[in-house]
């Protein structure tokens, strides 16, 4: 991205004996593997496992406002529904999308205050679907929230960079797609399922109000 700048890790030289062959800040390499490996490790589970499990982890609205879940649920689901995937193809395509936008914004707020803006962005996105599903049986799942308050995030920071003239067009447009894929389906990798688009929405407005927030201050 125009505003990552962040050399540190390059050799001035010509060499290219210091950088790594998969060439992701530390967080994002972690979170695709985590995902990844959680997927592979549910190919495993029987059909009775598995869906014990979403049952378990998945965001489900019900589990507020019904008799649905139990109090772990209630507290973890906010989280750990963003690493589940309804198969290979949606967590590839998510995690596609996280290595394309993060990148530059976690080497801009560095791993922690990443990690938190990622894990934020996903919980802000899982109640937002909340409140407007609250009589919802059917369990929420994947990164998509997260991503979207990423790609929030960095729409911003190219617009505090100057690179940007209006973040309107961009965001008009891609709100947009998330309304027209959410009523009538399409998304890669949702195999037929509803589109929580609001909880799309409601990730990438986070991203883009909050991710100052989580900026490192400049030292004076």
């Amino acid at each position: 991205m125009p505003f990552d700048n962040d050399r540190r890790q390059r050799p001035e030289g010509g060499g290219q004996g210091g950088e790594r062959a998969i060439n992701l800040p530390p967080t994002i390499l972690w979170i695709i593997v985590v995902n990844l490996a959680i997927q592979g490790l549910r190919e495993l589970l029987s059909d009775a496992a598995d869906q014990g499990l979403i049952l378990q982890f998945a965001l489900i609205p019900a589990t507020y406002t019904g008799d649905m879940g139990d109090l772990l649920s209630k507290i973890v689901s906010p989280v750990t529904y963003q690493f589940l995937h309804g198969g290979w193809v949606h967590v590839g395509v998510n995690m596609l999308s996280l290595a394309a936008f993060g990148a530059p914004v976690e080497r801009i707020l560095g791993p922690r205050r990443f990690l938190a803006f990622y894990i934020c962005a996903g919980v802000v996105a899982g109640f937002i679907h909340v409140a407007f599903n609250m009589d919802s049986t059917d369990p929420v799942v994947g990164a998509s929230g997260a991503i979207s308050g990423v790609f929030g995030g960095v729409l911003m920071l190219l617009r505090s960079a100057g690179r940007m003239s209006s973040l309107l067009p961009v965001a008009g447009i891609w709100i947009a797609l998330n309304v027209f894929f959410g009523i009538f389906g399409g998304t890669p990798g949702a195999g037929g399922e509803p589109v929580a688009w609001l909880a799309h929405i409601g990730g990438f407005v986070f991203g883009l109000a909050a991710i100052r927030l989580f900026v490192p201050r400049s030292p004076v």
